[in-house]
């Protein structure tokens, strides 16, 4: 079983290798997108953003994965996505990540690995710094969309912590009187 797993996928690499970089404007309907690919090596589909414009894997499970733009997807944890994401993808694992950070409190740290347990489970682990954190599987199996920027229940609290409140014509003659 495990012998035809790793001969799947050194066939799947070289043919990649021949085949021009997928991307939204692919001509080439039938090559997999990055989204199909990730399931093919074990992990799931959604830890990449939808907004991936290209990319390219080499034969030794190098990767470049290029989107739209920078941007910030919210999982059990904000996640920002750098323009160009790269590491080293195998059967189960990515390694040598770059270009994925994650909050946590008011720090970001980088992403230095992702892995799921070999045979598959409900969890999948995320290696940042000496920490490896263990999550449900389930959310990353949904591709999700772009954010521009980190709005709602993070970002945006400090920024409403430092406003003043708007005050209507009403309100001003309240607090002159009072």
């Amino acid at each position: 079983m495990a012998d035809s797993s790793l001969l799947f996928s050194l066939t799947l690499v070289s043919l990649l290798a021949f085949l021009p970089s997928p991307s939204l404007s692919n001509p080439n309907p039938s090559a997999p997108t990055v989204h199909e690919l990730l399931p093919k090596f074990g992990l799931p589909s959604g830890l990449l953003p939808d907004s991936v414009r290209s990319y390219n894997l080499s034969d030794d499970g190098r990767f470049s994965v290029v989107l739209d733009k920078p941007c910030y997807v919210q999982f059990d944890y904000l996640v920002y996505y750098d323009r160009q994401v790269t590491g080293k993808l195998s059967y189960g694992s990515i390694t040598d990540l770059e270009g994925i950070q994650v909050q946590r409190f008011l720090f970001w740290l980088d992403v230095d690995e992702i892995r799921v347990d070999l045979p598959p489970s409900d969890s999948i682990y995320f290696q940042v710094g000496i920490i490896n954190k263990k999550l449900d599987v389930d959310q990353f199996k949904t591709v999700r969309s772009c954010r521009d920027k980190v709005s709602g229940s993070c970002g945006g609290s400090w920024k409403r912590g430092f406003e003043l409140p708007t005050l209507v014509d009403d309100d001003v003659q309240m607090l002159i009187t009072e």
